[in-house]
């Protein structure tokens, strides 16, 4: 399902790219915690402007974000 791989894309992504936790990149993009840990797990439908707000965050474009989905 394309939420569970654009979930894990977002994880591998903030590991590399950033190196902190969800808590404190849910903070550092101004997003609830537990909101960003369900989108990371494919749990949620994510809006796209929620996508692009991840995507600043962790510096990549929305074509790399969706690199290989």
């Amino acid at each position: 399902m394309i939420t569970e791989e654009l979930g894990k894309r977002i994880q591998e992504l903030r590991k590399d790219k950033t190196g902190l936790s969800q808590e404190k990149f849910a903070l550092q993009i101004d997003m609830d915690r537990s909101y960003f840990a369900s989108v990371e797990s494919g749990k949620r439908n994510i809006s796209i402007v929620n996508i692009k707000r991840i995507a600043d965050g962790l510096g990549v474009s929305l074509s790399e974000l969706f690199k290989g989905i």
